[in-house]
């Protein structure tokens, strides 16, 4: 294997490898011939199981081949094209996205007020509740990410007052959960338990970034938008045609509760790491991690000298802000040289 390979970091736990257990679940499932695109028994029979695990056994659920797509197949399905849809400041639908909101679903976004990378029910309230005529678009759909892209969770309470908010004013509530896994190991939560109080109609459920070689699913619990979403997979190119084979990574990822394994691991780095360099001089901790994300402020010449050894994105050029993002294969090993790494360059 070579040195690049070998090579381990924070960047993000998209850098990090496939869990064991998940290759060997498609090995397995690498045996004879089953029908394409999903219509094999085993992969309907893993729809079923992981609907199941979220405490909604009548959702229908669409398994797909990545986040971007999981999301913008989400919402083509639940809006209308006079209808937007209300994200936050730092969404990756709105920052991360290349502008696949609008280029593939035309699906315009409306920003709210945003805190710490959550929408305030506030800043909710001033979109949905404002009059609507012909010459303005209409709020359609509440999309909450969790946990967010700056590390921070949306607490019980405030799902639940933001999805009531949404429904009362015809709204539908999107969770883009592409570490909703994280979010339920570190609110002590099961899947069911978060789903339930996020009030979701449509739910984007992340298993790349959580020991997944690749794929994602759609849960459609309103079961409104479930026909025609056969049509809106193949139509957004997330329709693969050996399904099976993504079907059995949440397969594995449900055996044994693997994805709470995983996901409390890699929270549970991130507090390590959060412990390890907050005490350094010349270190300043954004904010304390809440999933599997560590935010810090560093110097950028010490910057420069750690990513010469270690993978990491400077989150704002201008502040100087880092994100170091664990993984399910981070070890204790991985943060403790890593925060000698960031003593040593700052001396």
């Amino acid at each position: 294997m070579s040195a690049a390979l070998a090579r381990r970091g924070f960047a993000s736990d998209n850098a990090a490898g496939v869990h064991p257990r998940v290759l060997e679940a498609i090995a397995a499932c690498n045996r004879g011939h089953a029908y394409g695109y999903g219509h094999d028994r085993y992969t309907q029979a893993v729809e079923r199981r992981l609907a199941q695990a979220l405490g909604a056994p009548d959702a229908a659920v669409f398994f797909v081949l990545n986040g971007s797509g999981a999301n913008v197949l989400s919402l083509r399905a639940a809006l209308r094209p006079w209808e937007a849809a209300v994200v936050s400041a730092n969404a990756h639908l709105h920052t991360d996205e290349v502008g696949a909101p609008e280029a593939v679903a035309g699906t315009k976004l409306l920003v709210a007020q945003t805190c710490d990378g959550r929408v305030t029910l506030e800043g909710v309230r001033r979109l949905v509740e404002r009059s609507n005529d012909e010459h303005s678009v209409k709020p359609g759909l509440l999309s909450l990410t969790q946990s967010t892209e700056l590390g921070t969770l949306y607490e019980v309470g405030e799902l639940r007052e933001l999805a009531q908010l949404a429904h009362d004013n015809g709204l539908r509530v999107h969770v883009d959960g592409a570490r909703f896994a994280n979010a339920a190991a570190a609110l002590g939560l099961s899947l069911a338990e978060l789903l339930a109080a996020s009030g979701a109609d449509l739910l984007s459920f992340g298993g790349t970034k959580n020991g997944l070689m690749l794929g994602e699913a759609v849960v459609v619990l309103d079961p409104a938008l479930a026909p025609g979403m056969l049509h809106l997979r193949k139509q957004t190119l997330q329709l693969a045609s050996k399904m099976r084979f993504v079907a059995a990574q949440f397969d594995a990822l449900l055996d044994g509760d693997l994805w709470l394994e995983n996901a409390a691991h890699a929270n549970a780095m991130a507090r390590r790491l959060h412990e390890a360099v907050g005490t350094i001089e010349g270190v300043r901790v954004s904010r304390p991690p809440a999933a599997n994300a560590v935010f810090a402020v560093l110097p950028t010449d010490a910057c420069e000298r750690l990513q010469r050894e270690f993978d990491f994105y400077v989150w704002d050029e201008h502040t100087g802000e880092v994100r170091w993002m664990c993984s399910w294969d981070t070890t204790e090993q991985d943060v403790d040289s890593f925060a000698r790494a960031v003593q040593d360059a700052l001396r």
